[in-house]
């Protein structure tokens, strides 16, 4: 067994953060001394170092609770979890680096690169592939051709402007590989439109909340609905981050206001994105003591 101040040194967590983890049922102690100091045995050690893992990542520590409790998840699954996100972040400090001494050496601009020609060709060829003739005739419309759809595709997703994108998309998606994997296998098409439809009806349901406080169980619940569905559609474990980055959009973006408030009434963009952050809110985290 070891004492409060003994995993603080041998961690470098705070005792008070050691404390805050015991307050909120994220780290309970294995037992207590007679005189009240609070004990932890290697079982608590590992999972302590799970949420270390975690916090690594900036994951509030509601979500880390959830997982850690999780009955479905064993030790594998959550370190197979881990450095999957481990990987993502390694490569992307690594691109980092490179970039910054080619520039050193004066060799090189910094590069943006998250995907690389073939792997946009693969992305191209996954999108066709999963086209039926309706929707590749908007695009021969459109571009006259193909060939000549291909050309534009190419061009746009190779521009520095669609790699910081999907910087993004791959930090949704926990690494790129998932994120290619998502682009390769976008499910059954003929759901898609149904997955689409859930989401208009959840939309129109909580325009008609616009004036219930984003708080509110009733809004709470069809955002959490949303999650499910976006889940479902995006092939994600976790759209968070994407939902926050739109609910950003909807807060701030007035081209977006208006075409979004045309369709569900004035000023429910704005609440959308009101209402998806406090349902993602860290909530008790905003007082965690700093690690």
């Amino acid at each position: 067994m070891m004492t409060v101040k003994e995993i603080s040194k041998l961690t470098g967590i705070s005792v008070r953060a050691l404390h805050y983890y015991d307050e909120i049922g994220l780290l309970k102690p294995t037992d207590k001394s007679e005189v009240g100091y609070r004990l932890y045995d290697d079982k608590a050690l590992e999972t302590l170092q799970q949420i270390l893992f975690f916090r690594e990542f900036d994951i509030p520590l509601k979500e880390i609770k959830a997982v850690v409790e999780n009955p479905n998840l064993d030790k594998n699954q959550i370190l197979q979890m881990q450095r999957k996100m481990l990987v993502s972040k390694k490569e992307r400090i690594e691109n980092l680096i490179s970039s910054i001494d080619d520039i050193l050496k004066g060799e090189n601009q910094m590069n943006f690169e998250i995907f690389n020609r073939t792997e946009i060709e693969d992305m191209y060829g996954s999108m066709v592939a999963n086209m039926n003739d309706e929707q590749k005739e908007i695009f021969i419309e459109h571009y006259g051709s193909m060939e000549e759809f291909q050309k534009h595709f190419m061009e746009s997703a190779s521009s520095e402007a669609a790699q910081k994108n999907f910087q993004k998309v791959v930090e949704w998606y926990g690494s790129k590989e998932s994120a290619l994997e998502a682009s390769k296998n976008p499910g059954n098409s003929e759901l898609l439109p149904a997955y689409q439809r859930r989401i208009e009806t959840i939309l129109i349901k909580l325009a008609e909340k616009k004036d219930c406080d984003v708080h509110s169980f009733e809004v709470k619940e069809l955002i959490g609905e949303y999650d499910f569905v976006s889940k479902q559609l995006y092939q994600m474990d976790d759209v968070s981050k994407m939902l926050l980055e739109l609910a950003k959009l909807y807060q701030t973006n007035q081209e977006i206001q208006k075409i979004q408030d045309s369709i569900y009434g004035e000023g429910c963009t704005e609440f959308f994105g009101k209402a998806i952050e406090a349902f993602y809110q860290k909530g008790t985290e905003s007082s965690m003591p700093h690690i």
